[in-house]
């Protein structure tokens, strides 16, 4: 049999947008994807639905597969035929092993492709605000670990070379000897003055960077608490950051949000937060699943010519209206001289994925507007399709059947509430470390108040609960809690707006 072949891909310091487009592209078509401690999982989302994933990660003190078997599990792997993604933190050949594994394969006659990766010194340093080399400062730094092999001591580095040699140094893994580099720097010429820049968690919302002097810096660590995995800079360069940082200014830098939907619904509002500093967690409260009987919404596609207009008010209904009608074996051509109405611009995005543009689009995206709307044009004797969720409202029917037109309303897709995501929300919960849940339906609510009942109100804490519209609100409040926040438009872009401006005000 053919071997399959291995990507060795550096996922970057941790912020998913780091990612190159061809990592992105090699996951995609990967059999296996063998991921690292370091990747953030955000990135497993490029994998194909039916890829294997196994974790083999390392976090300090503790090591879940041993480097050799990692080596024979990716010839395994690709031996079997399959093509293999090695997702790894930062860039596979600084510091990540990547060379070992590149020569195992390389022994065992595996074809093998290096996919860089931005690596964790040089983003830290960016998202920190110091550059690394400047003309009037230096021109001139260095890669280092501080953590190496036990027979490899870092006391048998050349530290008078890297005291007066050389301008910047870049420290990998090396929290742990941070006072020992600090003393040999100083002993052999590096002014104790020297400024030291330590950042943890480096391109992540939780980043922390902590500067001092370099023979104060291990002390300013240990009274601040900062752990691995960080970065430690140190140089005239780390001056820089008090002008050039950008990313701890960021407006929601530091926050943390549960969105309740699964991440590919969800990926629009992850990206504007996460262009606010915001890091997101995405554990659906709600999974969309088919309706028990079709043949509703059949007999409407049988005779989509009967009808004046159809109404679509989510984007879930949008797919599911859509892949029905493929499954039918009918296309656009069914829907010729059919007004299109879409309830909001989210909902209108997806249409367009379909190749049509919606004829009406109302400045109120609720279903109140477009009644309103419609019934301002005039429905007499009009025949209206509204494909719709299970659990939706009826005014759109009630009110349109009242003005003398006549609505199909068929089910399309219901909501459920998905399994095993009580115990990682309850997690977050009890920890304290969400500052608000964003609800994007009145279903998403429903459900995390079906998965914990009386229990969630203990749970909630501090945490505040914020709701994509006046619906939404009006479900949270009925169960007795408050919400924090509203949009005046029910669209995410207003609602991460409105995040904003919260956090604005509780700090000024």
């Amino acid at each position: 049999m053919k071997p399959g072949k291995v990507y060795l891909i550096g996922a970057g310091p941790g912020d998913p947008g780091l990612l190159t487009i061809k990592g992105r592209d090699c996951l995609a078509l990967a059999d296996v994807v063998i991921y690292d401690y370091l990747a953030n999982p955000v990135l497993l989302g490029y994998m194909r639905p039916d890829a294997e994933r196994i974790y083999v990660g390392k976090s300090r003190g503790k090591h879940s597969v041993p480097q050799d078997e990692i080596n024979q599990l990716l010839v395994d792997k690709a031996t079997a035929g399959l093509n293999v993604a090695r997702l790894k933190g930062g860039d596979p050949y600084v510091f990540g092993r990547g060379g070992e594994e590149a020569t195992y394969l390389h022994r065992n006659q595996i074809p093998f492709e290096v996919v860089p990766g931005v690596t964790a010194g040089f983003a830290a340093a960016a998202y920190a605000g110091i550059p690394l080399t400047h003309r009037d400062i230096t021109t001139s730094l260095a890669l280092l670990t501080g953590h190496e092999r036990p027979e490899r001591k870092l006391s048998s580095l050349d530290w008078q070379k890297l005291a007066t040699g050389l301008g910047t140094l870049i420290f990998y893994m090396g929290m742990t000897n941070l006072k020992m580099i600090s003393e040999k720097l100083i002993e052999h010429g590096r002014p104790v003055e020297t400024p030291v820049a330590i950042i943890q968690w480096a391109t992540l919302p939780r980043q922390r960077t902590l500067t001092g002097r370099l023979d104060q810096i291990a002390d300013q660590v240990a009274s601040a608490g900062i752990k691995p995995p960080a970065v430690i800079i140190i140089g005239e360069v780390v001056r820089y950051r008090e002008e050039l940082r950008w990313y701890d200014n960021l407006p929601l830098f530091g926050r943390r949000f549960l969105l309740t939907r699964p991440y590919a619904q969800a990926a629009g509002m992850v990206a504007l937060l996460q262009a606010q500093g915001a890091e997101t967690i995405c554990i659906p409260t709600i999974e969309i699943a088919e309706p028990t009987d079709w043949s509703d919404c059949d007999q409407a596609l049988a005779r989509l010519s009967d009808y004046a207009g159809l109404i679509l008010t989510s984007a879930n209904g949008v797919e599911a209206f859509f892949g029905r009608l493929s499954s039918r074996n009918l296309d656009l051509r069914a829907l010729a001289g059919v007004e299109i109405i879409a309830v909001g611009p989210k909902t209108a995005r997806v249409i367009e994925k379909y190749g049509l543009k919606p004829d009406l689009i109302p400045q109120d995206f609720r279903a109140e507007g477009v009644v309103e709307e419609l019934l301002a044009s005039g429905v007499s004797g009009k025949h209206y399709l509204y494909p719709r969720t299970e659990i939706a409202r009826s005014l759109i029917p009630d009110r349109l059947n009242a003005a003398g037109a006549q609505v199909d309303a068929p089910v399309v897709y219901r909501t459920i509430a998905p399994q095993g995501k009580q115990e990682m929300i309850r997690h977050l919960l009890e920890a304290g470390e969400l500052d608000a849940i964003c609800f994007s339906s009145s279903s998403t609510f429903d459900n995390l108040q079906a998965m914990f009942g009386d229990e969630l109100a203990k749970l909630k804490k501090a945490t505040d609960f914020f709701s994509i519209g006046p619906l939404t609100s009006k479900t949270i409040r009925k169960h007795g809690f408050e919400v924090a926040l509203e949009p005046a438009k029910s669209t995410l872009d207003d609602l991460v707006t409105a995040m904003v401006e919260y956090y604005k005000n509780c700090e000024a």
